[in-house]
């Protein structure tokens, strides 16, 4: 198998930019998102409806567009982690990692052996069913896979550098939301705890060399995290998208008409 687009992503701080799916799984959506310039995509079973037949449905559509996916899982139980990854995901987003062990056991969920304690099924969406040497497919899994792990707490932005400086994680990812609940200030994105939380993260990328992600809701405030120090930027979700368009389509169309 080739090597990851994602891990060679993580690799450099260079911008990559991409897109949530919480809503759409729809065969063309993969080309559709690839046709529209994004690089990576971030397919949710976390806060959406997806299950894990929808997770394998979405990664072959994905691989038939060629573009790279992460796929947010439910939870941080191996269960799920395995299985997410077993169902062809390019690589897993672990919400609510607030310390290095949390993340230790994450790793230990994904990776095969020597490096983990995954169990072993080939010849399925994990190697695009094609046959091999059994401890080269093995290996060559534990290179593709990325790891980007959620850093949505107050614990987690102080144990930010511990988590980076694990050689498996690829990406600290701050979930803004939760995290602005974790320190007391629902949604005061502008408030200086939550700033100096931000600055804590990318402190701890910038010195474990681990890259920076974040979900932003316009180019703006993109442009201004990419300048601070993150380098994997989402931009909106599919159903958010879909429907700032379409209102904003009407709304153009019904004031044109009424001049």
């Amino acid at each position: 198998m080739s090597e990851s687009p994602l891990k060679h992503m993580a690799s450099h701080r260079r911008l990559k930019a991409g897109h949530f799916i919480f809503e759409f799984d729809t065969p063309g959506i993969g080309y559709i998102l690839k046709h529209a310039g994004c690089e990576f995509t971030i397919l949710d079973t976390e806060h959406s409806g997806f299950g894990i037949e929808t997770v394998k449905r979405v990664m072959a559509y994905m691989r038939a567009a060629e573009l790279p996916t992460i796929v947010r899982s439910p939870s941080r139980d191996y269960k799920d982690v395995a299985r997410t990854l077993d169902a062809g995901a390019d690589g897993v987003m672990l919400p609510m990692v607030s310390t290095a062990d949390e993340a230790k056991s994450i790793i230990h969920s994904m990776k095969y052996v020597p490096a983990g304690g995954r169990g072993v099924i080939l010849r399925s969406a994990v190697d695009r069913y094609t046959a091999g040497p059994t401890m080269e497919k093995l290996a060559a899994q534990n290179r593709r896979t990325m790891l980007v792990v959620q850093i949505e707490t107050a614990e987690g932005v102080g144990n930010a550098h511990a988590i980076g400086a694990l050689e498996e994680v690829d990406c600290l990812w701050v979930g803004h939301f939760d995290l602005s609940c974790s320190l007391g200030i629902p949604g005061e994105f502008e408030h200086p705890r939550f700033l100096e939380a931000i600055d804590a993260v990318v402190e701890a990328g910038r010195a474990t060399g681990t890259s920076l992600g974040r979900l932003v809701p316009d180019a703006d405030t993109g442009i201004a995290l990419y300048r601070q120090g993150f380098d994997f930027i989402a931009w909106s979700a599919d159903a958010w998208a879909l429907g700032d368009a379409v209102a904003a389509g009407l709304s153009a169309i019904r004031d044109g008409c009424e001049e």
